[in-house]
């Protein structure tokens, strides 16, 4: 967060279009999750409990944490514009499949 002062003055962006983001945003959140599961760490709260779900069952994080994101995102139904809703849920599909399809136990243990 130190260098977004820095990022605002040499690289301006002055609006960008949001599905462009939702989805760039979401897949590179996503390439981030997965590089910290693989060196067995994580962002916590959902990401522990889908990290402890994959390691004690092998139900795969990525799916765990994708059924409490929606969870989550379709409760903002109640007060969030619909169409931020879906947005915000293809987003975390997204985000959840690169996890999913990606995060395998003992495909990659970084040490």
């Amino acid at each position: 967060s130190a260098w977004a002062p820095v990022h605002a003055a040499l690289f301006p962006i002055v609006q960008i279009e949001p599905w462009y983001g939702t989805l760039a945003g979401n897949l590179l959140a996503g390439v981030g999750v997965l590089i910290l599961f693989r060196h067995r760490s994580s962002i916590g709260g959902i990401n522990i409990i889908g990290l402890e779900v994959q390691d004690r069952t092998g139900f795969r994080a990525g799916w765990t944490m994708m059924i409490f994101d929606l969870v989550i995102i379709l409760s903002a139904l109640l007060v969030v514009p619909w169409q931020n809703v879906v947005m915000s849920a293809v987003g975390a599909v997204l985000l959840n499949l690169v996890l999913a399809l990606n995060h395998r136990p003992g495909r990659y243990l970084g040490h």
